[in-house]
């Protein structure tokens, strides 16, 4: 039995040794349990009986070909049968080379049969036993493996060995494998909206125009793009355009003219857009909302103005992501 203790260090310092490797298919294991010996009649004299119960165990490493195939192979001790009458007992051990065929019954557990070939050591050791062999014998096995996490499984596990110098022997026990690279449980993302509000600060510009006129000058229709792009891309957007005039003149002219002034500049912004007045709403106030003097020149220049206003909107954008 030391043999197994001697072997499970050693695949500690092989796990230790090979630990850095990335996407790695390689796994191994120790597992350990209890044989049962059938089939005795050859093997033994027909003198006394054997104690056909055995502590048994070994290591195992394996190479997961496809997430549902895998090769494996290891060390298996099957135990030393004692003769009842103290003189002598066999021992089996030898080498596994089995195929593995998993299926999975949920995200962390498998159900799984082997099947393969085991190169077996019968040894006879005493003065009351004979027939010592070794040679090949098929085997095969099923358990069930539960993953503790993407690196780490536990094995519940039975497996048969027919014709090991003589008797039949089965195996039972309990394994813990480590694997490198082992891929996690595939879980499909689940996307939930995210919305984002961004608010889109106001736009402002006033443009001046020349005594009695309502004709925008093409310096000024080219500071419209700012509200033009706003437009394009913002479907709520909306623009005011509202016409003034200095006091010179009845207060009748004045309005018209200045919803002349609006209408000039709502113009202009239509001119390379297809948006109607519910968006751009264009009005005039006449001589009723001077910002300066009537009574100077320059106070009646600052008054000659459209405004143009496009009130801060709040813009929401809706993105996907992954649920935490």
């Amino acid at each position: 039995m030391k043999k197994i203790f001697l072997m499970i260090p050693l695949a500690l310092a092989v796990s230790n040794s090979v630990h850095a490797s990335t996407d790695n298919p390689w796994y191994v294991g120790a597992r350990a349990g209890a044989s049962f010996l059938t089939n005795m009649d050859d093997a033994v004299t027909s003198v006394t009986e054997i104690q056909d119960t055995n502590f048994a165990g070994g290591v195992f490493a394996g190479y997961q070909i496809t997430p549902w195939f895998a090769l494996e192979t290891g060390y298996t001790h099957l135990g030393n049968a004692k003769l009842d009458n103290g003189q002598g007992s066999y021992e089996a051990q030898g080498a596994d080379l089995v195929t593995k065929f998993s299926f999975s019954a949920t995200d962390s557990l498998d159900i799984y049969a082997k099947a393969g070939a085991f190169y077996y050591d019968w040894n006879a050791i005493g003065s009351g036993v004979t027939n010592s062999d070794n040679g090949w014998s098929p085997t095969a096995g099923a358990g069930l493996e539960y993953f503790i996490n993407k690196n780490l499984s536990t094995r519940l596990e039975y497996q048969y060995y027919n014709d090991v110098g003589g008797p039949d022997i089965h195996f039972a026990g309990l394994g813990l494998a480590y694997h490198w690279g082992a891929p996690a449980p595939i879980v499909e993302p689940v996307y939930v909206d995210q919305v984002t509000v961004t608010t889109l600060e106001e736009l402002k510009l006033t443009v001046p125009f020349a005594f009695d006129s309502s004709t925008i000058t093409a310096g000024d229709a080219a500071k419209l793009v700012p509200f033009e792009q706003r437009l394009k891309d913002q479907d709520a957007a909306q623009i005011y355009v509202i016409g003034h005039t200095d006091s010179r003149g009845s207060e009748a002219y004045n309005q018209k003219l200045s919803e002349k002034r609006a209408q000039a500049v709502a113009d202009a912004l239509r001119q390379h857009l297809n948006v109607g007045e519910i968006r751009i709403i264009a009005q005039g106030r006449g001589e009723s909302d001077p910002v300066a003097s009537n009574q100077t020149e320059e106070g009646r220049t600052q008054n000659r103005r459209v405004d143009i206003i496009s009130p801060s909107i709040d813009v929401e954008t809706v993105t996907q992501v992954i649920a935490e």
